[in-house]
This record gives structure tokens, sequence and C-alpha cells, in this order.
């Protein structure tokens, strides 16, 4: 009796929509795992490219980000012979068209193809019953037909096997010494603290936060934060509370082009020239602004989920800023309105498998002193204690004439704290961090 995957019964149009999921979107391939084989598509060319992407997930547990990931993960596929030779030259055009399929019914999809693994595992359960019952054996047919009946789309964590993955994080640990494979971290757009960090920059799944007094450049901080990621080939979401989208557009565009904040007019050619010449291989940047204190955490999911809903999955979200946020559930505590904020926040980023970015203000106490530490944030002492990374940005008089700051991590859930890094800035600029002066 052959086990070999059925082909899809869905039409064309339908496999391409699966594969530019499997191209763009982790969450499809968290929710269908295991019921997708690249046998079942009717074209050879979106099997093959399926295949790539299927084995990278199953491998790495997200998809591959950026042009160049994806150009190697295909030649190791053409190296695997997962495409005839005749068909290669087609690869480049295909991703393209993958990348532009529109993608408006993300839910029915992913039910529909749960309906056909199930469909399909029902088949060969009761094949394989037939067997069962000549022989006998009815506890067996009962328990091939459940098995088969529970096959679906994973809505929940299946837990992980510790004992089971040993030799796994083994393999893991000595790729990424070798540097075979590359952290899950999304860059900071600075070298240094990329690699102090756990996961070589921001943390997917993570909260990370500035916190400052005001004035002290946090805007600007998030600002570079969302450029860096952005041109490292990931997907970003720019969602500001306090700034308008505007102010935020021009920020931007001094922060690339590095122009002036006050020269933006006069050079507005050069400006556009060199925002276009830098955007190349670049990810998406939308900028979203909402009226202080409207945005609440289920308001931000169902944002997500609208893009999601396209097609389109974001990497990092940088919010400016968290303290500006709603609760969910408005209390008249204002400490418990804040840890719903955080919590809620820090869940989505979870959740939807991103790295979230923001700031807070630090307390009059620790405006006042050379080093904010952990206990100096604003209003209530849990933020710090729900961040996965809280660093600090201080400056005393002297360093603010001469344009430079401290980043001091003063609390870290996976990486050690207490490290200062002195930065230069250049804030006509947009720009939070020019240059790295050293670490401390």
């Amino acid at each position: 009796m052959s086990e070999e995957p059925e082909k899809f019964q869905f039409d064309e149009a339908f496999q391409t929509t699966i594969v530019a999921l499997l191209c763009r979107d982790v969450d499809f391939h968290i929710r269908t795992d295991g019921l997708i084989k690249p046998e079942q598509f009717s074209n050879e060319l979106e099997a093959g490219i399926a295949s790539c992407f299927l084995e990278y997930f199953q491998k790495y547990r997200t998809i591959p980000r950026g042009k160049g990931a994806i150009t190697e993960v295909i030649k190791e596929g053409i190296a695997k012979k997962k495409f005839r030779k005749g068909v290669v030259h087609e690869i480049p055009a295909t991703l393209t068209a993958l990348n532009d399929v529109v993608i408006a019914d993300r839910e029915f999809v992913i039910d529909k193809v749960a309906e056909f693994a199930r469909h399909q595992a029902l088949k060969m359960a009761i094949l394989e019953s037939v067997d069962l019952v000549d022989k006998g054996k009815f506890d067996d047919v009962e328990r091939v037909v459940k098995r088969a009946s529970e096959v679906g789309v994973v809505e929940t964590d299946q837990g992980y096997s510790y004992f089971d993955t040993i030799e796994e994080r083994r393999l893991y640990r000595e790729d990424l010494t070798a540097g075979r494979i590359a952290k899950s971290g999304i860059t900071t757009g600075i070298e240094i603290m990329d690699t102090i960090l756990y996961h070589g920059g921001w943390g997917r799944k993570e909260l990370s936060i500035y916190m400052g007094g005001p004035k002290s450049g946090k805007s600007m901080a998030l600002i570079d934060s969302a450029r860096a990621a952005c041109f490292a080939g990931y997907n970003v979401m720019y969602v500001t509370l306090e700034l308008s989208a505007k102010i935020v557009a021009e920020r931007l565009a001094a922060n690339i082009s590095e122009i002036g904040l006050t020269a933006l007019g006069i050079s507005a050619l050069e400006v556009a020239d060199r925002i276009e010449k830098a955007r190349k291989d670049s990810g998406l940047l939308r900028i979203h602004e909402f009226p202080t204190g409207s945005l609440t955490p289920k308001a931000l999911v169902r944002l997500l989920h609208h893009y999601k809903a396209k097609g389109t999955t974001f990497d990092v979200v940088v919010l400016d800023y968290l303290d500006l946020m709603a609760p969910d559930y408005r209390t008249s505590e204002s400490i418990e309105n804040s840890k719903q904020i955080y919590t809620g926040v820090r869940a989505i980023a979870q959740m939807e498998n991103l790295a979230m970015v923001s700031a807070t203000q630090t307390n009059r106490e620790g405006f006042q002193q050379a080093v904010q530490r952990m206990e100096h944030v604003s209003e209530d002492i849990n933020k710090a204690r729900i961040v996965d990374l809280l660093i600090s940005i201080n400056a005393t008089e002297d360093e603010k004439a001469r344009q430079e700051a401290r980043l001091y991590f003063a609390a870290s859930r996976n990486q050690e704290d207490g490290i200062t890094i002195r930065v230069k800035q250049a804030l006509e600029r947009a720009k939070f961090i020019a240059r790295v002066i050293g670490k401390e």
C-alpha cells in the first residue's frame, strides 16, 4: 500500500496561495506544521520552492528573510535536486510572482489545508483498517481511525520534549559556534550591541525598552532601530502615539540621507535620491499614527492581523511609545493599567513571533542620576520586571554639549546587565548613534 501523498485537489491559483504563504508567513508554517508535503503540489516549480521553505522551517522554526538568505536557501535546494535543470531559470520570476500574491483569506486557506490533510489521513486509515479487521485487531482499528481524525491545524503549543532534543540542541550549538547558522536576533544597527545580546540583536518574542527622561532621544533611538532593521531586510511596523507620522517620516529622511533636518527642504532631490539608493534589498516599513492614549494591545493585534490577511507579516514592531498606550480594560489603578499594557504587548511579541521595541520614561529621581537603573523606571517597577531588556539613556550636561550619551543595560533577562556603551550622536541628522565610542 503506497503512502505517497495525494495531489492537492485545489485549483492552481489556490495552490499558488499556499506556496505564497509558505514563503512569507511563519505563523502559517506553525499552524499547518506537518500537513503540507511538496509532492502535493501540481506545479513542479512551486513544489520545489515549497520544499525549500518547509525544510528551512523544520530546521530553524522560522522562514528565511531578505534576498540574500532566500537566494542561499534556493541554491541549496538546487544542489539537493529539488528542481529539474530545465526549470531552474524560472525560479527568480516565480519567487517574484509569489511575493506579489494578495492573500485576503488566510484563515480559510489554513482550514482547507487541514481539511484536505484530515481527509487523506482518514482514507489511509480506512485502507489500513481493512487489513487490521481481517486479523481481528479491532483495538488497533480504533486507534488508527482516532489518530487520523485528530489530524488538523496546530492550535496550541505541543510542548517541548527536553530529553528527546538533546542531540538537536548539540548540533545547533555546534553550527552556531562554527558560523554555519546565524543567530535569530534582528539587528539593532549597533554592531557591538548585537554581539552583547543573546540573540545577536533584538529578540523575537521579546519586549525591549529604551528608558530615558524627557528629550533624552528615545524617539530618535526608536527611529534608528526601525531604519536598521528595515535595511537589513526585515519587515518593520512603526507605531507612533506621540509624534505625527509626517514628523517620523521627516526624521527617517534625515537619518537615512544623513542630511540635517533643517536642510531637507533645500536638498529635497538629493534626499529622495539617497533614500531610493538605500532602500535596495530593504524590508517593508509601515508607519501608523494613533492619538495618544487610544491604542490598546487588542487593537494592535487587529492591525497586525489586518496585514496578515493580505499576506504581510512583520518581524519588528517599534512602539513610540509604550507608556502612551491604553489598557484593554481600564481600571482606576494606574499601576494595574500599566501592567495590562506591558504584559499585553509582550504577549503579542510572543504570539506573533516578532521583536517588540519601545521606550519608557524615567522617574524624577532617575533623571537626576548619572546612571539610570531599573529602579528609576517611572510609575511602576513592574515594568522592569516584565520587559526582557531595559536600556537606559544617560548623559551629563557636558556629554550633551559634546553630543555623547551612555547606554546602560539596566535590566536584562537573557544576557549580562550592568554594561555601558558610550556613543557619539548626530541629533541634527536624527542619528541617535552616529558611531560607538567604546564599551565599559
